[in-house]
């Protein structure tokens, strides 16, 4: 997972969120140096961009794991190239390393 340039954590809002134990367990264990608030917080950061259609979140063609031929439905910004995908015109939906469907422009893995 791409890591988001942020506000600096003495500038960011303190706020308290209850974890399952084994939960915070896995996430310290796959944030590695990163550290688990960090991961947390680019996680929290996705969700966001995914669900307001933001395109300032791109991957790289390397976080794709597999594609699949599909026709947009409506306007879309290619995750790896921030280009407009037009209702109508061909796309791939790639399924990233998380396991997330995204739309990509033709030609934009290379």
């Amino acid at each position: 997972m791409p890591t988001l340039t942020r506000t600096s954590t003495t500038e960011m809002e303190v706020t308290s969120i209850r974890l399952d134990r084994d939960l915070k367990e896995h996430l310290k264990t796959l944030s590695g140096n990163q550290g688990y608030q960090a991961l947390i917080r680019d996680i929290l950061w996705n969700y966001v961009h995914q669900r307001s259609g933001d395109s300032t979140l791109q991957l790289s063609p390397t976080d794709i794991r597999a594609t699949i031929a599909a026709t947009a439905q409506r306007d879309e910004r290619c995750t790896i190239t921030g280009g407009l995908i037009r209702s109508g015109e061909e796309m791939l939906l790639g399924f990233t390393i998380e396991g997330n469907l995204i739309p990509l422009a033709l030609g934009s893995l290379g």
